[in-house]
């Protein structure tokens, strides 16, 4: 830590303090993580138990929507009113949701619980990274996000074990009840490390702009608009993913809605005098160059843990849970070049050259992935390279996107990184695996089941029921994987073109110029 502040230098804590701060933000990305890959391993058993197997699908996808669709509003409402208090909120409001998880009597029950506890939770990703901005100095936040992806890595890789024996050993509601104890301990992290913090934003926006009004209302009109709008425009999405058809009225209708729900939204925002997503921030080519990479980055990694086992079990004849371990390569590498930007960004305070090396990575280790057997040393090569250039987008990208704002905005640009991260994944997985699907009946016409011809497709249960049947797909399925790989790659590609409008800045200059910018374009 500094022993003095810039102009837009976080406020100075303690050292007491600061390691505080520290271990509540930890604990609460814990909290989300853990609660997102926990799950995932139980509910096979749940559905078994309590029935209605047709609702299996969104116990996980009913809280992605929810969690996506509330981003947007934790982090304005925490630079409103302070991140100590909203993170709280959010906090007891998911416990809350977790106990109702555990005490749901049946499937449709237990999917509304997890909606409900999809939007406690999903700003907890978006709070802390934001309060990493607010204790950590620029040109430390790089390190500071290697640590975080590392504590994300560990509680993906363990959530599902944990889930595993909590169901066999205990039974299915402990995988939620877990969440008391380990919400219970971030809340009196967060309670007291961040009392140091600023509890209302608007006394900040005061000083950096006292044409906003230091009483703002909350846009009510608006922020109904985008949770409709963006839960309009994700079920479509996410049936998709599910195996439904791009042209069922459902999905067409719910598209409409979405149109015309968000576009009364941007004309709320545009009129409202404190709007929960600025609309001038879209007019800040970094801005929009950094959440298009953020975009694209999670369209192929989330696409990429689905598929990359999904081609081992149906080509190479693996177990789910074998194809899942060849996962690890990809998995690791993440946080591992985080740590290693991270440590790079604090030593020579430049950004770019880490992006760049990201974005040229990804695409070329995915164009060798369509090369390279599904399996073996070349390809596990291949992952790690995929996920070592992925890694190294995410903390500088971010650490940009903070950079180009004012000290009031960090929460709310933050938030839209996270956004459009959840976003990029939901539409990845579901566009790839429409593709993948596509091509499968064009590279097998004559061996994949009758329900996978049809224009209302039933998705990859009824492909890996092929696969490991009495008469299982041919090896020219591997032919569908290579194409879906090579089209990832290529649209890993645009990243480079969007790369190349971010600025070279160093980042121990590049904040108060930022903040001085965007508080005289606001003006």
């Amino acid at each position: 830590m500094p022993s003095h502040a810039a102009p837009d230098a976080p406020p100075l804590l303690t050292p007491s303090q600061f390691r505080a701060a520290t271990a509540a933000v930890m604990m609460t990305i814990l909290l989300s993580a853990l609660d997102q890959t926990i799950v995932s391993v139980a509910v096979p058993t749940i559905a078994r138990q309590l029935g209605n197997f047709e609702w299996m699908a969104w116990v996980i996808s009913g809280y992605l929507i929810a969690s996506t669709a509330v981003t947007p509003l934790y982090g304005k409402f925490s630079d409103l009113y302070g991140r100590q208090r909203v993170m709280s909120l959010a906090i007891v409001a998911f416990m809350l949701t977790s106990a109702a998880c555990a005490l749901a009597q049946s499937l449709p029950l237990l999917v509304l619980a997890r909606v409900l506890q999809g939007a406690a939770g999903g700003g907890l990703i978006a709070l802390a990274q934001s309060v990493i901005a607010d204790v950590v100095p620029l040109r430390d936040r790089g390190r500071y996000q290697g640590y975080v992806s590392i504590v994300w890595a560990v509680a993906s890789m363990a959530g599902p074990v944990v889930g595993g024996v909590l169901t066999e050993y205990l039974s299915w509601p402990w995988i939620f009840w877990i969440n008391l104890p380990v919400g219970l301990l971030a809340l009196v992290l967060v309670r007291q490390s961040l009392g140091a913090l600023p509890q209302r934003g608007s006394a900040q926006k005061v000083d950096v702009n006292p044409k906003i009004d230091a009483n703002p209302k909350i846009d009510a009109i608006g922020a109904v608009l985008l949770l409709a709008g963006v839960s309009a425009l994700l079920i479509p999405i996410t049936r998709v993913g599910q195996g439904a058809a791009w042209v069922e009225p459902v999905n067409l209708g719910s598209a409409a809605a979405a149109l015309m729900l968000l576009m009364a939204f941007i004309a709320q925002e545009q009129r409202h005098p404190d709007a929960i997503v600025p609309m001038h921030l879209f007019g800040n080519p970094v801005i929009v160059a950094s959440c298009g990479v953020l975009f694209i980055c999670f369209f192929n990694f989330i696409a990429l843990s689905v598929l990359v086992p999904l081609r081992l079990q149906i080509t190479a004849g693996f177990s789910p849970g074998n194809s899942c371990l060849h996962l690890l390569p990809m998995t690791l590498a993440v946080p591992a070049a985080a740590f290693f930007s991270g440590r790079w960004l604090s030593r020579t305070g430049r950004v770019l050259p880490m992006q760049r090396a990201g974005v040229l990575l990804v695409p070329l280790a995915l164009f060798g992935l369509g090369f390279a057997p599904a399996s073996g040393g070349l390809a596990g090569a291949l992952l790690i390279a995929v996920g070592f250039g992925m890694g190294l987008q995410m903390p500088s990208t971010l650490i940009t996107v903070q950079q180009s704002v004012a000290r009031h905005l960090i929460g709310t640009v933050t938030s839209f990184t996270v956004f459009f991260r959840l976003l990029g994944g939901a539409i990845g997985i579901a566009v790839l695996s429409s593709v993948l699907l596509a091509l499968l009946r064009t590279h097998l016409p004559g061996e994949l089941p009758g329900d996978l011809h049809g224009a209302a497709a039933q998705g990859m249960e009824a492909l890996l029921d092929a696969a490991h049947g009495p008469h299982p797909l041919s090896s020219s399925a591997d032919a569908a994987f290579r194409h879906v790989l090579w089209i990832a790659a290529a649209v890993s590609l645009l990243s480079w073109w969007l790369v190349r409008r971010l600025p070279d800045l160093q980042l121990h200059e590049a904040a108060g110029r930022a903040a001085q910018a965007s508080a005289a374009a606001e003006i």
